[in-house]
């Protein structure tokens, strides 16, 4: 992907403003203006655009040299690639943005199959219209995003597409890392008798989403759970490599993603729905909507598969953790039903959690 073209052309801040959340560790200066399509057309404009909000926000070595591509040294291991689009409506909803989405979702892709996440890529796809503002509020964001899971941006691209061909902004994020020798991570590799952890409660990012989209009032602050699991991956390689699978479950939410496991590795599931972590905002706001928890997306939550000898150490190093201190064991893996996962309900008697037929709540990453 070639990095951003040098820009030759300041610009100049109007007035600076403080933001609250995603972005609140950096003062934002507030500019002036739309996205153009001279922003898009490589000259003057596009450099403007690149040296008054790219750079600033995302310099380091490897993007300062402005070369066709970054070129970096990686230390031994095995490479981890990824890549993901982010489409989100609202770009702006409680808890984060479309830029933090971008940064974690894409960090947290690669942490899941025990990799130390290095480098990303980011390409920006930006309607003509859009306020400067909000992309700057939305830079600062994935700047603080990218610090706060320790990796650096390091090639860009940015397009402009004609007022009511897009949607305002989407971002393509591509990550690489690395994977230590002794670490064999995949949703093939669930084995029978195997714990199943869940970091923390379910169904905080869709509902904030969605109540930021249409408005809703749930009686109570829903906020999104994005948030970066490498750090959290870590402490748990840290006390033992012998874990089988891990999923970070977004679209499709829990349900999906155990699925997936259970067929990929041919095992069945057995959940306890006591067991399982939900916000009793997050729960009125399901029942209103006819939504299940378990369908509903995360961006900062991590499931991990375990053999039951490791569980407790498991435990301990995700609890310690600040996106992991309502960590719970949700279930086991069981050598009957292979490829189904199955629920035991509060109320007694069980349920099968299949896959969603579609997606429920569209357009939320």
């Amino acid at each position: 992907m070639p990095a951003w073209s040098p820009p030759k052309e300041r610009v100049e801040p109007i007035t600076s403003i403080r933001l609250e959340g995603a972005a609140s560790e950096e003062k934002l200066t507030r500019k002036q203006g739309k996205v153009t399509l001279d922003h898009g057309g490589g000259g003057r404009a596009s450099r403007e655009l690149v040296q008054g909000y790219f750079l600033p926000r995302f310099a380091n070595p490897f993007l300062g040299k402005l070369d066709d591509s970054a070129v970096v040294d990686l230390p031994p291991g095995r490479l981890a690639v990824t890549t993901d689009c982010y489409v989100v409506d609202p770009i702006f909803f409680p808890g984060g943005d479309i830029g933090m989405l971008a940064v974690n979702g894409t960090v947290n892709d690669l942490s899941v199959q025990g990799a130390k996440p290095l480098f990303l890529s980011a390409a920006f796809i930006l309607e003509e219209g859009f306020d400067l503002a909000d992309l700057e509020r939305i830079l600062i964001s994935m700047a603080t995003a990218s610090k706060e899971a320790d990796v650096s941006i390091i090639a860009g691209d940015t397009k402009v597409v004609p007022k009511g061909k897009g949607d305002k902004i989407y971002i393509n994020t591509t990550g690489v890392g690395l994977v230590a020798d002794g670490v064999d991570i995949s949703g093939s590799n669930a084995k029978v008798s195997d714990e199943v952890i869940l970091s923390g409660s379910i169904g905080d990012h869709g509902i904030a989403v969605l109540s930021q989209r249409e408005g809703l009032g749930f009686g109570t602050d829903i906020k999104s759970d994005c948030g970066p699991l490498n750090h959290m991956v870590e402490e748990i390689l840290q006390v033992t490599r012998e874990i089988h699978a891990m999923r970070d479950p977004t679209r499709g939410g829990v349900a999906a993603s155990l699925n997936e496991i259970a067929a990929q590795s041919e095992v069945g599931i057995v959940l306890s729905e006591r067991a399982i972590p939900v916000k009793e905002g997050v729960i009125s706001a399901c029942e209103i909507l006819g939504l299940d928890p378990l369908y509903v997306a995360n961006e900062g939550k991590l499931l991990v598969f375990v053999p039951p000898e490791h569980t407790s150490m498991v435990l301990e190093g995700m609890r310690k953790n600040q996106h992991g201190q309502d960590t719970q064991i949700i279930g086991q893996v069981v050598a009957d039903h292979p490829g189904r996962v199955v629920m035991k309900a509060r109320a007694g008697g069980t349920r099968i959690v299949d896959l969603p037929l579609g997606e429920q709540l569209p357009r939320i990453c």
